[in-house]
């Protein structure tokens, strides 16, 4: 009974919104109430079919409103997908529509881009023309001025011709001054041969001069070669060491003194021949020679001291 009393306050609280809108409650509440007369019934003690029937009743009552329920639910549904699939359709649509405007701007704007890029360079080369031409303005505008400074020179040595002319009297003036000026050049012209006249002789007398001062050098040079070489005549040096070993000697002169390898030299002691010696290696001042064995008469040793002399006498 208490069961009974907790479901009909149950029932009491689910407002009819409620239940008509959950399947769940109108369920539950046709249970309740199939439960309820299902109780009263076996109190009072009814057929058992009249239970069953009312059970029965209550199970297809459900299922009927299970499906009257699903069906609306599947209509709603497919209604709200329809609608999904126009809607995603329109919103496909606009968004293909705004991809050809987004590609047309975007063309739209490359092109902008590329004029505004070309504008940039004409403005450049406009920019560059422009100091380029400022450039070629001053650069006239200074040669102007020397143009200026030019013709004011001119005048001003126009000034100065008039005053020559006036001082050069015989009616000299600009309309007759070139045939003055040509009198001037004959004139010039005179000068210029009889001076060139005058310097080819200057150059041949300068070419006789220059021919004798050579064969004045010539002569001294020879001159001074034949002293050297009759100088080398009186020349004697002195044997500074000597070794008989291996038979050289060394001599106290060399290159300076005028020894050559083809210098033949003849050794002498006391005033008297004794033997030859050939230079072998000579240096600025001394000479290593090869002493002639065959030309030492038989017992002669040469030693420090013997003189040397030019076995051959430079002539004239």
């Amino acid at each position: 009974m208490e069961t009974n009393i907790a479901a009909l306050q149950f029932l009491a609280a689910i407002t009819p919104y409620e239940v008509i809108k959950n399947p769940t409650y109108v369920s539950l509440a046709v249970v309740l109430l199939l439960g309820i007369v299902a109780l009263i019934n076996w109190k009072l003690k009814v057929d058992k079919k009249i239970t069953f029937y009312l059970f029965f009743l209550a199970a297809v009552s459900c299922a009927g409103y299970y499906s009257y329920d699903h069906s609306l639910r599947f209509k709603q549904n497919q209604t709200w997908r329809l609608d999904a699939i126009a809607e995603n359709k329109v919103v496909t649509a606009n968004a293909e529509i705004t991809e050809r405007d987004l590609k047309t701007e975007q063309g739209v704007l490359k092109t902008v881009q590329i004029q505004r890029e070309e504008t940039k360079q004409s403005i450049a080369a406009l920019k560059s023309k422009e100091v380029k031409s400022r450039g070629e303005i001053a650069e006239l505008d200074k040669r102007i001025g020397v143009q200026n400074e030019e013709l004011a020179e001119l005048d001003k040595t126009l000034a100065e011709i008039k005053l020559i002319l006036t001082e050069l009297g015989d009616g000299v003036t600009v309309e007759n001054i070139a045939e003055y000026y040509n009198k001037i050049v004959e004139n010039k012209k005179a000068l210029e041969r009889t001076l060139e006249d005058k310097e080819t002789l200057v150059a041949a007398a300068e070419k006789r001069l220059a021919d004798s001062r050579a064969e004045e050098a010539r002569l001294t040079n020879k001159k001074l070669a034949r002293n050297v070489r009759i100088s080398h005549n009186a020349m004697e040096s002195v044997i500074t060491r000597v070794n008989q070993d291996w038979g050289f000697v060394v001599i106290g002169a060399g290159s300076n003194t005028g020894f050559t390898p083809q210098t033949s030299l003849l050794v002498k002691r006391d005033g008297r021949l004794i033997g030859r010696v050939r230079p072998t290696a000579i240096e600025s001042t001394q000479t290593i020679a090869d002493i002639d064995l065959d030309s030492l008469a038989s017992g002669v040793r040469l030693q420090p001291g013997d003189r040397v002399i030019l076995a051959k006498p430079e002539s004239n």
